[in-house]
Formats: C-alpha cells, sequence, structure tokens
C-alpha cells in the first residue's frame, strides 16, 4: 500500500526528472547563442540553425510538462512561485516565445527584418533562458521573498475588484522574482547553466552536422565554454557544502540547520554515488571530444552525466527533511514536499497515470532517431523545403 508519503516522495522524484531533462534539452538554446561564433557566413549560421531547430519543440514541451507536473503535484509551490515571481517567469517564457518566431520567419518570403536579425534573437534566447532558468533552481537553495498564510483559505477573503479572492502566497517585494537576481549566488549557477548549455550545444553541433569547418570551430569553442562552467558549477557546489540549509522537523517546523545540504548528501549516499557517476560522465564526453577529432558522439555521456548531475541536485534540495522553495521573508512560509502537495487521492490517481510515462519516452527517442537519421549537411539544407 502506498503511503502519502511515499507518494510525496515519488512526485518530487518525477517532477527533478523533468527539470533534469530539461536542463540537458538546453542544447539547443546553447547552439543557438554560438550561431555567429561557429557560422562565419549565411548558409554556416542556417545549418546551425536547422540543427537545433529540429529539437526546440522538445525543449519547450519539457519546459511546459515540468510546470503542469508541478502544479498537479504541488500547486502551493506553483501559485507562489510562477504566480509570485511572474516577472521572472514571463522574461523566460518570452525568451521561448521570441525562440519560436525566430526559427519560423527568419528565411520566409516578405521578411523586412533579415535573417541576422532573427538570429540574434536566437542568441538574445540561447543566453538568457538558461541564465534565468539556471537562476530560477538556484532558488530552491537560496531561497525567495514570499509570504505563504493558508489560514487565508478560512477567513474573509480579500475582495478585487468586486470579486472574492482569497490570497494564500504573496511576494514581500515590487520585484516580483527579479529580485532573486540581485543574489550574487543566483547569478553563479545561472552563469554555471549558461555555459552548462553551451557545452551541451557545441556537442551537439558537432554529432548533427556534418560540416568538417564546424566541426573545427566547435571544438574550439567547446573548451572556451567549458572551463567556465567547471569554475561557476564546483563554486557553487562547494557553497551549497557549507552554509546553513532549511530543515524542517516531525511536526513541520522550519529551521536553519548548519551544512544542511552536505549532510543530505552524506545521509543519502546513494545520491552521492550518482552525482560522481553523473560528473566522469561529462567530464569524459567533454575530454574525449577535445582529445579525438573523430570523436562525435559526447553529446550522449555527457548528456546523460548532465541529467544525472541536475537530477540529485534537485532531490537533496526536496529530499530527507529539506524545504525545497525557502522563504527569506518569513521562515515558516517555506514550502516542503509535505505542506505544498496536492491531496493523497490526487497523488494516487496521478501515479497510475504516471505509469504511462516509459511509453511517452520511447515515442520520444523514437521521433528523435527519425529526425536525427541524416546528418545536416549543405545539400540538404538547400534540398529540404521546410528548413528554417
Amino acid at each position: 500500500m502506498m503511503s502519502y508519503e511515499f507518494l510525496q516522495q515519488y512526485w518530487w522524484l518525477l517532477v527533478s526528472l523533468l527539470g533534469a531533462l530539461l536542463v540537458f534539452l538546453m542544447f539547443v538554446q546553447g547552439a543557438n547563442s554560438m550561431i555567429f561564433q561557429l557560422g562565419w557566413n549565411a548558409e554556416s549560421r542556417r545549418m546551425i540553425v536547422n540543427s537545433s531547430g529540429r529539437k526546440w519543440e522538445f525543449t519547450f514541451t519539457t519546459l511546459v510538462t515540468f510546470g503542469g507536473a508541478f502544479f498537479a503535484s504541488f500547486p502551493l509551490f506553483y501559485s507562489t512561485s510562477f504566480g509570485g515571481a511572474y516577472w521572472l517567469w514571463m522574461l523566460i517564457l518570452f525568451t521561448f516565445v521570441l525562440q519560436a518566431v525566430s526559427y519560423e520567419f527568419q528565411n520566409k518570403i516578405g521578411n523586412l527584418l533579415g535573417p541576422k536579425t532573427f538570429q540574434t534573437f536566437l542568441v538574445i534566447n540561447g543566453l538568457v533562458g538558461p541564465l534565468l532558468l539556471g537562476g530560477a533552481v538556484a532558488t530552491f537553495f537560496e531561497g525567495s521573498n514570499f509570504i505563504v498564510a493558508k489560514e487565508n483559505l478560512i477567513s474573509s477573503p480579500i475582495i478585487t475588484d468586486g470579486v472574492g479572492a482569497p490570497i494564500i502566497s504573496s511576494w514581500a517585494n515590487a520585484s516580483h522574482g527579479l529580485d532573486a537576481l540581485l543574489n550574487p549566488w543566483v547569478l553563479v549557477l545561472g552563469l554555471a547553466v549558461m555555459f552548462l548549455a553551451q557545452v551541451l550545444g557545441t556537442l551537439y553541433i558537432i554529432n548533427n552536422v556534418d560540416n568538417e569547418d564546424i566541426r573545427s570551430r566547435a571544438s574550439v569553442r567547446l573548451v572556451g565554454a567549458a572551463v567556465p562552467f567547471l569554475i561557476f558549477f564546483v563554486t557553487y557546489l562547494v557553497h551549497l557544502l557549507l552554509i546553513e540549509g532549511y530543515a524542517y522537523d516531525d511536526t513541520g517546523v522550519i529551521f536553519m540547520k548548519p551544512y544542511k545540504y552536505l549532510h543530505n548528501f552524506i545521509d543519502m549516499w546513494y545520491l552521492t554515488v550518482i552525482l560522481l557517476i553523473g560528473v566522469v560522465l561529462v567530464l569524459y564526453g567533454v575530454g574525449k571530444t577535445v582529445v579525438s577529432k573523430t570523436y562525435i558522439k559526447g553529446i550522449w555521456p555527457a548528456g546523460i552525466g548532465v541529467v544525472l548531475v541536475v537530477l540529485v541536485l534537485l532531490l537533496c534540495a526536496g529530499w530527507n527533511n529539506t524545504a525545497y522553495y525557502p522563504s527569506t521573508a518569513d521562515l515558516q512560509s517555506s514550502l516542503t514536499l509535505k505542506n505544498s502537495c496536492s491531496s493523497e487521492f490526487t497523488l494516487r490517481t496521478m501515479f497510475w497515470v504516471s505509469l504511462l510515462i516509459p511509453f511517452v519516452l520511447a515515442y520520444i527517442i523514437y521521433a528523435w532517431r527519425a529526425i536525427d537519421k541524416k546528418k545536416i549537411t549543405s545539400d540538404e539544407i538547400q534540398q529540404d523545403g521546410h528548413a528554417y
């Protein structure tokens, strides 16, 4: 018999897995950010755009699914973060909308702005999107400025424009999420994710574009992205292991615990093992690609490694009696798996629905292989009437 606690842990695992897959799929943004660095003329830039353009739907769909899963399983987080920090999330959404428009219109007849303008929009998406998403993930550890008042559900509702609207959570300042970017540690993790996206983007271009000049440029750029990524990531990881964390006891009272995340890695040693495996896979994928001029499959070990590392970090943010969305305005408003989840009936019902996930993943793998059946070449771009 599945307990309520098991269902909470299970759904945090699924949400964390979706978040990890989203970070991996941001190789699309990473490739976009380097269009002008890897492409020296219109034809080479178009090859890069079509390489990433064949996968952008996967990233956007995963982002939407990630938000939907959070809404269904932990609705209080959804209302607090997506509803309170809406300026931050609106900026993220805007960059993705900008991406979709840029793919579709850059080579359309009647495009008065020219292809370079829309390619510049793709570069903006490639830089800003990962930076902001990485910053949003950092708030799981650094905290956000919000207040939760569940008693408003049973007290007199706040009347807005004549309509009863009981407000459970609210932002404690007028920035609505943008204040997170003032925290230097949020920016450190955001920059780590941005450079990680570029690492994955170069690995994907090397694997997917059959052009020696582009692959040569990408190999050089890979080193330029991997070094700052490692610096920012290791810096943030050390910071995470040394700071106080947000813990809660059996009664639900939240308190600050020294070295909380270090204790999480010790208590959940199996996650530490997975983290180390993930790091090794990332280093192997990058290192072998740099050393060997003929090795083009680095995206796969590195991609699997990224999924494992991000999955472990997100699990450490929520498991082992940890508040996964801390409040810097009111400690007891911090969100935990227990105080922010859906009802047991909802989680149990969705559990059975989640058993369909392997079939969805099988279809994604099939579609991916079908799309990548042929490598991107100059001739294919010229002959494909549906190319971007």
